[in-house]
């Protein structure tokens, strides 16, 4: 796998599945506010070149790296019955200086 700026195009319906959701706590706040980074819940099986094509196409963006974490999703018990918490893969994409995202929605 090569390491450099990848050249692929994506099918624009995929990359507007790849984002889930955006994950809003305060940890995700801690990091957007201290290294220009915003957290995204992804599908399972998006890699960081999809992530970061969606990131772009949508939000219109410059995007400098994505990192990204698979998170094992627990086993949670409720009474007798036994139920299991979906793994969760997130991506932190971290924006080039002087780009904003803004999630809220609320004007600047």
């Amino acid at each position: 796998m090569s390491h450099g700026p990848n050249t692929t195009k994506f099918e624009e319906g995929r990359l507007m599945q790849v984002l889930v959701a955006p994950i809003v706590s305060e940890k995700a706040t801690m990091i957007g506010e201290k290294s220009n980074a915003v957290t995204f819940k992804v599908l399972q099986d998006a890699t960081k070149y999809e992530i970061k094509a969606a990131v772009e196409l949508m939000f219109k963006v410059e995007v400098k790296g994505v990192s990204v974490v698979n998170t094992k999703g627990k086993t949670k018990r409720f009474g007798k019955s036994v139920g299991r918490r979906d793994n969760i893969r997130k991506a932190y994409v971290t924006l080039k200086p002087g780009q904003e995202l803004n999630l809220g929605g609320e004007a600047a």
